[in-house]
């Protein structure tokens, strides 16, 4: 499994439907980028200036909303991932 480093967190990213309510199918170039997904790693933290490791807000298995054009998509064991830093994280879906 892929491990983040530092303050980044790794997301399953949810995928968007492909059909409208009204059962219309949407092209690829049509859907919105997805902003929704579930933290499936997390970094260690960041530290201070002054030595003392900042902790990070989120865990293993938190649902996420991000920022719509943060991150850097990766593609691991045939999955899709995406990898970003926590000030990309708007919110946890409780």
């Amino acid at each position: 499994m892929l491990q983040p480093i530092g303050d980044r967190v790794i997301v399953k990213v949810k995928e968007e439907e492909e059909k409208t309510v009204g059962g219309i199918v949407l092209a690829s170039n049509a859907k919105e980028k997805p902003t929704e997904g579930e933290v499936v790693a997390v970094g260690e933290g960041s530290y201070a200036e002054n030595g003392n490791k900042i902790p990070m807000s989120v865990e293993k298995g938190d649902v996420v909303l991000y920022d719509k054009y943060s991150g850097t998509n990766v593609e691991y064991e045939g999955e899709k991932f995406l990898v970003l830093h926590e000030k990309d994280i708007l919110a946890v879906v409780k």
